[in-house]
């Protein structure tokens, strides 16, 4: 848990001072590419899933 909060604060702080700079944010501005993301996360979490369960 203490990852996940340390993980958006640190987002929060780069998104607000990036904001500050008028920088563009360094992430995708749309829901798909979040969501492409989260799909990639997935993909490797279901990939390691396979090579342990089938690991002969």
């Amino acid at each position: 848990m203490r990852e996940i909060i340390l993980s958006l604060t640190a987002g929060l702080l780069v998104g607000i001072l990036f904001k500050f700079l008028k920088l563009p944010l360094p992430a995708p501005p749309v829901l798909a590419g979040v969501l492409g993301i989260v799909g990639v996360y997935l993909g490797g979490v279901v990939g390691e899933w396979i090579l342990n369960t089938f690991k002969g």
